[in-house]
């Protein structure tokens, strides 16, 4: 494995977005670095950020809604325009926004916005390039100091300081991976596919689907003038059954399990988490038919029940309960869902569950049942061309 530091350039893009929102909720002290979770608030409007793919036409970049986490009902704010922003994450603060730009060769980078939850505007602070191609997801540490990407198609991770203002700071490290699987097809090389923080903000975590490895790196959140925040000497590797093929991963709430999901098996792997240690425990099916098309994992706010995304075949998401001591996974249901569940996210108040469904330009809402974890359709899509990201965000 080896690192090298590049000099990133600055790539254009241009802003629309209208419109407001009208209340503002707490950032949550306890939430994990690196994704970013407001106060679940008794109920009202929160901000919605939907990433989406503009490469296939209809969709031209982040969209913006007000969401109302008692009824379930969004209503469209605006857009700001940017290429294949499929991944987004917020600063602690909230303040800013930042998403990169899925592209090959010379048309992958990230993107920094300023957001103004008063007016419901996104304002563009500056871009800057990931020098590896394929950015597919994005973290921040819970200081807002530094910014990472995971990044498919150049099996890498691209390294960011942050300027006070929020805006990007010159230079982009790149950490280059090594390896294959046993899919020749799929892991001919390394696909590094998502990359956060650990609950203690300590260490950074990855999932590589190429190699069927997750990687841990120790946080340097103060480096000298020059040095990354993550380091290559500091890399442990735990190797996950041969195609597993890691995507995402999530974290209990209590910080005391991880769960990786494999999108080629389909399964969950449950680990016992312990500062920056990981022992294996269970391993459950997601996808029980053999799509080799699993995406995305959430546990829910309470930390009661677990979601697993499938694609590919009969598209829909597993529900799992969760064990309250020993955080092992019982099989609860499974809800299908619109075509291509990419990604998916729970407001912090535990009422629904949105769907990002890529192939049907929906956003799915399903209210969930807070005493099984099962969820129920409440018709109430938001039309959109090729969502594939969510987030939730405070509204101002």
């Amino acid at each position: 494995m080896t690192k090298k530091m590049t000099t990133a350039v600055t790539i254009a893009i241009t802003l629309l977005l209208s419109c407001t929102g009208n209340r503002a909720d707490k950032q949550d002290d306890s939430a994990a670095p690196g994704e970013v979770r407001v106060a679940a608030p008794i109920g009202g409007e929160m901000l919605l950020l939907v990433g989406t793919y503009t490469s296939r036409g209809g969709s031209e970049g982040v969209y913006l809604y007000r969401f109302d986490t008692d009824t379930g009902r969004g209503d469209s704010l605006g857009m700001a325009k940017a290429d294949n922003p499929s991944y987004l994450t917020l600063s602690p603060d909230e303040r800013f926004v930042y998403t990169v730009s899925e592209g090959g060769k010379g048309g992958s980078g990230v993107h920094a916005f300023s957001l103004d939850k008063q007016q419901g505007r996104m304002e563009l602070l500056n871009s800057l390039a990931t020098n590896s191609e394929g950015p597919c997801y994005i973290t921040i540490d819970g200081k807002g100091r530094n910014l990472h990407t995971a990044n498919y198609g150049g099996g890498s991770i691209s390294s960011f300081r942050l300027n006070e203002d929020g805006s990007l700071a010159p230079g982009t490290s790149v950490m280059l991976f090594s390896g294959s699987g046993p899919d020749s097809t799929r892991q001919q090389s390394p696909h590094l596919h998502s990359v956060r923080y650990t609950p203690d903000g300590q260490f950074l975590f990855a999932a590589d689907l190429g190699t069927d490895k997750l990687y841990r790196f120790t946080v340097n959140d103060t480096p000298f003038e020059g040095q990354p925040p993550i380091h290559e000497s500091s890399l442990r590797e735990w190797n996950t059954p041969p195609e597993t093929g890691p995507r995402h991963f999530d974290f209990h709430p209590d910080g005391r399990f991880l769960y990786l999901l494999g999108e080629l098996s389909g399964a969950v792997i449950v680990y016992d988490y312990h500062y920056g240690e990981l022992q294996q425990k269970q391993v459950i099916a997601a996808d029980t038919i053999g799509a080799r098309g699993s995406a995305d994992i959430r546990v829910s706010p309470d930390g009661r029940f677990l979601y697993a995304s499938n694609r590919l075949q009969a598209d829909g998401i597993a529900i799992f309960s969760i064990d309250p001591d020993e955080g092992t996974l019982t099989r609860a249901g499974y809800q299908l869902t619109a075509k291509h569940p990419r990604n998916f996210e729970i407001t912090p108040n535990g009422n629904f569950l949105l769907v990002a469904g890529r192939d049907d330009d929906k956003v799915q809402v399903f209210r969930v049942d807070k005493e099984t974890g099962l969820l129920t359709d409440t018709h109430q899509d938001i039309p959109i061309s090729k969502p594939v990201c969510l987030k939730f965000a405070g509204a101002g």
